[in-house]
């Protein structure tokens, strides 16, 4: 197969990338599922926006405070200033974010933040933003996607990627030849025993980047997010309970139902409080809290919520529901520049599976899908100014493709990969 540029992934980033680039050049966007069960469409909370001028600065310092200073600061400074652009890209794509009774962009917040400026649309606003973009993309002729079709390995010639060894859906194995390749395969959630991640979700980007020599940028920062809703099933997939809804008013108590944090905390911070309420009262999870929100307010902002815990045998607007951390996102990831190219040539990463430095070592409630639609549409157009220089090459054909015929065995050849990585920063704890 020939394409000019192999985009993997289906979610957000990768999307927003294909519907940058021109009309005049072939894109294959491959996915390791069914196209729609991306991380991108669980994001509830919403994303963030500069909405004014004079609230630079404090969104700066709020990402930068989350962060723990360890932010790069012109990725920082970048994705804000993006922000209105790609707000509007999503609204000319169709993306019906919350507006108030003037009509105007409605906004809500979330833990870490000073301020109101997350927009959002219910609490789905995720799947909003992702199916809106996936209608855009489906209807270009210059692009294919391939479900169910899973990355196996790039291949390079020198320190260039010239495309990558695919499975297909009917269970071929297949090299792909681009003149760009795109790795936007999401976060790691795959790995671990709780996640909120989709259970396909293995860094597999991440482990092919280490067995290339690709540069990885601060693979043990992870993000745990305190409140998913607890289920004694730890191998189901954990649901998250928004950080917006502790944003409007909800409320965490211990076993005697007491209230024992400030519930808007950074994301760490609120993890480690919960972590050591759950071990003094010898529980595997704590109490939140919903009724201290109107029930109108929660049933139109927070129905996917509120109908989930139903159909767990939950009825929030009487009881409060048992919550405890699981892993939400990766802030590590495969190194990349400001324009998201890797340390290899003609190899960009984009979206969860990137590393840019934005969120340092935590990640600031609803900046995940900006900086993923930010940095996705700064691939698009470096690629698309290099793209004279980037000709196809047909050696790629001669690939020996012997090694990707035991699938089991790759995939937990990749683990290793990660689980090495992790032990070598001193986390080899975080799976557990």
């Amino acid at each position: 197969m020939n394409t000019d540029i192999l985009i993997v992934g289906s979610g957000c980033s990768g999307l927003y990338c294909a519907l940058q680039l021109p009309r005049n050049i072939k894109i294959t966007i491959i996915t390791k599922s069914d196209v729609e069960l991306s991380d991108s469409y669980l994001a509830q909370g919403g994303m963030c926006m500069l909405k004014e001028e004079s609230d630079y600065d404090s969104y700066f310092q709020d990402t930068m405070r989350a962060g723990h200073y360890e932010n790069d600061t012109t990725s920082v400074d970048i994705m804000i200033r993006s922000s209105r652009d790609v707000v509007d890209d999503l609204i000319e794509c169709g993306v019906d974010f919350q507006r108030d009774e003037q009509g105007r962009l409605a906004f809500t917040r979330e833990g870490g933040h000073s301020k109101n400026r997350i927009v959002f649309h219910k609490d789905i606003t995720g799947r909003e933003i992702t199916s809106k973009l996936l209608d855009k993309v489906r209807r270009l002729s210059n692009v294919e996607i391939y479900e169910h079709t899973a990355l196996l390995d790039i291949v390079s010639s020198g320190n260039a990627c010239l495309g990558a060894v695919i499975r297909t859906q009917e269970g071929k194995t297949e090299v792909v030849s681009a003149r760009y390749t795109v790795l936007a395969t999401g976060g790691i959630g795959g790995l671990f025993k709780r996640s909120t991640n989709y259970r396909h979700l293995t860094g597999d980007a991440v482990a092919i980047a280490i067995k290339h020599g690709v540069k990885l940028k601060n693979i043990d920062y992870i993000q745990i997010h305190p409140t998913t809703l607890y289920s004694p099933h730890s191998s189901d997939r954990s649901f998250l309970i928004s950080e917006s809804v502790r944003g409007e008013g909800a409320k965490l108590y211990d076993k005697n139902m007491k209230r024992f944090v400030n519930e808007l905390l950074p994301r760490d911070q609120l993890t480690a409080a919960i972590y050591e309420q759950m071990r003094k009262d010898g529980t595997e999870h704590v109490w939140e809290d919903l009724r201290t929100i109107p029930i109108e307010e929660l049933k139109s902002h927070f129905p996917n919520i509120v109908a989930h815990c139903s159909k767990m045998g939950y009825d929030v607007t009487k009881e409060c529901i048992p919550v405890v951390p699981a892993q939400h996102y990766f802030m590590g990831g495969i190194k990349v520049d400001y324009n998201s190219k890797t340390s290899m040539d003609r190899l960009y990463a984009i979206g969860e599976t990137a590393c840019n430095g934005v969120h340092g070592k935590n990640r600031l409630a609803s900046n995940s899908l900006l900086e993923s639609l930010v940095f996705a549409k700064r691939a698009a157009s470096d690629m698309q100014y290099n793209m004279s220089s980037a000709t196809g090459q047909a050696c790629v054909q001669a690939q020996d493709l012997a090694e990707y015929e035991d699938i089991e065995a790759l995939t937990e050849r990749y683990r290793r990969l990660i689980e090495n990585e992790l032990a070598a920063a001193g986390r080899a704890d975080i799976l557990e």
